[in-house]
């Protein structure tokens, strides 16, 4: 692709952008048609809607429900190459993005939006015992343990591997853990209560922990206190105020007690992507990088960094949470701003506009005909107007109008007959105690 001309006939300035999740694919549809040069630069070749990745481990979706190709999107932005690899580093004096595959790829203005890891606080080695869930292949692992825990309990003769291999233990009480809890809880007492002979899936234990005094800290204590008490009718045990000691193969380890489970799924948790020490920068405590109003990142001109993996502050000077809505937000913000400063006829002189989050609402599902949605200004939804919201909110978000399609009626037919389509154990085994 030939670099477009600027007025006064010099190269127009190319963007690179690395991550195509929610910010770095905003930039990009953003810039979609510009006199610019841009690459969008990811590890996989699909933008992965994450907030419904907890339906692929429970067997409620499939991961073509909710992952699209990123060449398709960008289909009809010519001026938006599309790079699959993995950054390896940025050469800032260079000002070049480095691959891992020893090739570069210039830039004169960097955006940097790679999302977030989950982190183990320390205990890496709960890893392989406690998937986490930020990937399509983490879903289907845990989908296979959930699953084959079932298939092994059919098979078991001792009362207490039984029990054993029935419970599931979701370490962390955020969103994240509140909606898979209440999920595994569903597939267990609906989808697979007739699905077996010599056991019976509704006595399977779900157990939610939570270090903290109270699920769902991001939320007011009123709408938390609802959740909880929906989880509780759900069959989801609860237990608050403890903090995880060790998680191995047998199970978890609780206040000096092994609770025994065959699953453990960790979502207590999450960092930023190593996109600070790629810039030789100090990051917060999470590994954000600070950045200043304009979202560019302060003492490296020229870069910008967005969603997850930054650490911008409202008008109050309080951080941003990490939500899709924010990148989103920031990341056509960033390409619109680029778009004027850059192709203008006062091109690359003028300063970008500072950016201002529009809060449009924080939500978590709980099950069936229960979600929470807070607005904030004391503005709150609870019940099932909250799900209906919920399940419209996240039906527009999606990207194709295929994908919207599929997930609208794959939720109807689980809604009218309780079952789920995508209970395919496709992954690796579980290992044994």
């Amino acid at each position: 692709m030939t670099d477009p001309l600027s007025p006064n006939g010099a190269p127009r300035p190319r963007i690179v952008i690395v991550g195509a999740g929610f910010g770095g694919l905003a930039v990009a549809k953003a810039l979609a048609g510009a006199d610019l040069p841009v690459t969008l630069i990811d590890q996989n070749n699909y933008h992965l809607f994450v907030p419904l990745l907890y339906q692929v481990a429970t067997a409620a979706l499939s991961p073509a429900d909710i992952a699209e190709p990123i060449r398709h999107i960008l289909s009809e932005a010519p001026n938006v190459g599309v790079v699959m690899g993995q950054v390896a580093g940025v050469d800032t004096d260079a000002r070049a993005v480095r691959l891992a595959d020893g090739s570069t790829i210039p830039y004169e203005r960097l955006v940097i939006a790679t999302g977030s890891t989950s982190t183990y606080f320390g205990h890496d080695d709960w890893a392989p015992h406690a998937p986490s869930l930020k990937s399509i292949e983490e879903a289907r692992a845990i989908r296979t343990r959930v699953l084959q825990a079932f298939e092994r309990a059919e098979r078991a003769t001792d009362p207490a591997e039984r029990a054993r291999l029935m419970t599931i233990v979701v370490v962390g009480g955020g969103p994240t853990g509140v909606e898979m809890a209440g999920s595994i809880a569903e597939l267990a007492h609906h989808a697979l209560a007739r699905d077996f002979r010599h056991i019976d899936p509704t006595t399977a234990q779900v157990v939610l922990v939570e270090a903290g005094p109270r699920l769902l800290t991001a939320f007011p204590e009123a709408l938390a206190a609802y959740a909880r008490g929906s989880l509780e009718r759900l069959g989801v045990r609860v237990r608050t105020g403890e903090a995880v000691e060790a998680i191995d193969a047998t199970g978890v380890t609780l206040g000096g007690a092994v609770l025994p489970a065959a699953t453990v799924i960790w979502g207590a948790g999450v960092r930023a992507s190593p996109a600070a020490e790629w810039l030789g920068l100090a990051p917060d405590r999470s590994g954000r990088i600070p950045v200043a109003p304009d979202l560019s990142v302060i003492g490296r001109p020229g870069i910008y960094a967005l969603g997850d993996t930054a650490l911008c502050r409202d008008a109050a000077g309080e951080p941003l949470p990490g939500l899709a809505q924010v990148a989103q937000q920031q990341g056509t913000h960033l390409g619109r701003a680029l778009r004027v400063a850059l192709t203008g006829p006062a091109a690359g002189t003028s300063p970008l506009p500072p950016f201002v989050f529009r809060n449009r609402g924080n939500a978590a599902i709980v099950g069936r005909h229960a979600a929470i949605f807070d607005f904030g200004r004391g503005r709150r939804l609870r019940g099932f107007p909250a799900w209906l919201l919920w399940a419209a909110v996240h039906v527009v978000l999606l990207v194709d109008f295929a994908q919207r399609a599929r997930v609208c009626l794959q939720w109807l037919w689980r809604y009218l007959t309780y079952r789920r389509g995508a209970r395919l154990i496709t992954a690796p085994p579980a290992p044994r105690a």
